[in-house]
């Protein structure tokens, strides 16, 4: 799994009832569950926030208040260890706080009995904080972990080994809202995760994707996920491109393709040109709609001749710098992206799936695809700047995947479900000598035993092993996983 001072504990937020049953009431639309989108949600500015808007933790240490005697972790580790590593823990978890906005406050002393823990449920009841974090430092507070996960809020608890036995954890580990980790890692890698979870719901509710499809324009919040959604005319497009010449940063841009490229086939100088007006009349409609993500009916303007190519190297910019980015203007995909981006700080892969039959294996096709699959911050996978396949127009990269690459299968279907899988890169397919899309990747899945039976359509490829992260999100914030 990638696992990656002190203020008052309150802020407005869910519960996990809330979570789980917000959809009651919205909509359905499309098969999605849909509420209309608030004044403020609105008009809320896409990038700041104040220090006061961070989303807020609670933590807390579990211990007997006696010298310990007898029982897991052991007395010697009471009277050697204990205290040093409250110190150490607090300060890992404020450096975390700090590294990822999170405001974070300490419980000043350990909840040392039922008394102390009736007080701390209270308080979180009252202050509805974002997170709880759940230290327990001995294997007889998990009747008080169970009473505090009762108070609804989203839960982070922290087992390391010495603290429990299987049948400790067994129920309360698959709580909705609950994220525990029974673990060896002292450096606690896996409570950053689950505050990276918190921030992550967080920073989704407070995103904006702008979809082009249509002659209307309204606003719609995906729940129980809380991704907002700005439908836009689809005109909207062409009219902004219109406005974008071969300006210096459109150069710098097409430079930049043509010489990163380690080969060019069918596009000319011409076709980069076009392609980075995309990107930059993209860019102008974000900032005039207060959006962080992009998706349109592109097919449908290319179809019709409105604009000169596809925004496919667009696509690959915006996804490269962290903004999803996505095909088609589908909704499903569009939940994808956005969790795939902020969770992980990494783009996917969006392709159409096809079955290869005689070998079994799985085959993901797309004329869009990010460069910069290991991170944001990371180098670039080597592409090849290929046409449009289905048009033989504009500018698309061809990514080469690296061979034996672990890859995660993900794709919500619907707000309240996601698809997961894994697999493993066996090579990459050229077009031609087959037909299809521009970046086509064959890999070896975990199932189902037919590949004729996966489910799912543009789901995405996702560089390394992230299965468990995404179960635990799923888990935390009341959307419902199953396997591909």
């Amino acid at each position: 799994m990638c696992h990656h001072q002190s203020c008052s504990c309150g802020s407005s937020g869910l519960s996990r009832r809330e979570l789980l049953t917000a959809a009651a009431g919205a909509g359905v639309i499309g098969g999605y569950v849909l509420r209309s989108a608030t004044a403020s949600e609105a008009t809320q500015p896409a990038h700041s926030e104040p220090k006061e808007q961070w989303p807020d933790v609670c933590v807390a240490f579990l211990r007997p208040k006696a010298k310990y005697w007898l029982g897991w972790p052991g007395t010697a580790w009471d009277k050697s260890m204990c205290q040093d590593y409250i110190k150490k823990s607090r300060a890992l978890i404020g450096k975390f706080g700090d590294d990822l906005k999170i405001r974070v406050s300490f419980e000043p002393e350990p909840l040392y009995d039922e008394a102390a823990v009736d007080k701390f449920i209270a308080k979180i009841k009252k202050a509805k904080p974002k997170g709880v974090i759940l230290m327990p430092l001995h294997m007889n507070q998990w009747d008080n972990v169970r009473k505090i996960v009762k108070a609804e809020a989203p839960t982070i608890i922290f087992a390391p080994l010495g603290t429990c036995f299987t049948g400790h954890i067994q129920a309360v580990s698959k709580e909705p809202g609950v994220y525990l980790a029974s673990s060896t890692d002292f450096e606690l890698d896996p409570v950053r995760y689950g505050m990276k979870m918190i921030r992550t719901e967080h920073d989704v509710r407070r995103t904006r994707i702008a979809v082009l499809r249509g002659d209307k324009k309204k606003d719609q919040v995906l729940e129980p996920f809380g991704l907002k959604v700005r439908y836009l005319p689809r005109k909207r497009f062409p009219d902004a491109l219109k406005t974008i010449g071969e300006t210096p940063d459109v150069v710098a841009m097409a430079d930049d393709y043509q010489k990163a490229a380690k080969k060019i086939v069918e596009p000319k100088r011409a076709d980069l040109i076009n392609a980075a007006r995309n990107y930059y009349a993209c860019q102008k409609i974000l900032k005039e709609e207060e959006c962080n993500g992009f998706t349109m009916d592109c097919l449908g303007l290319v179809a019709s001749r409105e604009i000169p190519c596809p925004p496919c190297m667009a696509y690959t910019k915006l996804l490269d710098v962290g903004v999803p980015a996505i095909c088609e203007a589908d909704i499903n995909a569009v939940m994808s992206h956005t969790l795939c981006c902020k969770l992980l700080d990494k783009p996917g892969f969006q392709q159409d799936p096809v079955p290869e039959t005689v070998n079994n294996t799985f085959i993901g096709a797309h004329c869009v695809c990010a460069s910069r699959m290991n991170g944001y911050d990371k180098p670039r996978e080597p592409f090849i700047l290929r046409s449009h396949s289905e048009s033989d127009i504009g500018v698309a990269l061809q990514v080469l995947f690296r061979k034996d690459q672990e890859i995660t299968i993900m794709q919500f279907s619907g707000p309240g479900k996601m698809i997961l899988g894994k697999g493993k890169v066996l090579r990459n397919l050229d077009t031609p000598p087959a037909g299809g899309c521009r970046t086509s990747v064959d890999l070896a899945i975990d199932g189902p035993p037919d590949t004729r039976d996966t489910k799912g359509f543009h789901q995405l490829f996702i560089y390394g092993d992230h299965m468990r992260d995404f179960q635990a999100y799923g888990q935390m914030y009341g959307i419902a996983t199953e396997h591909i």
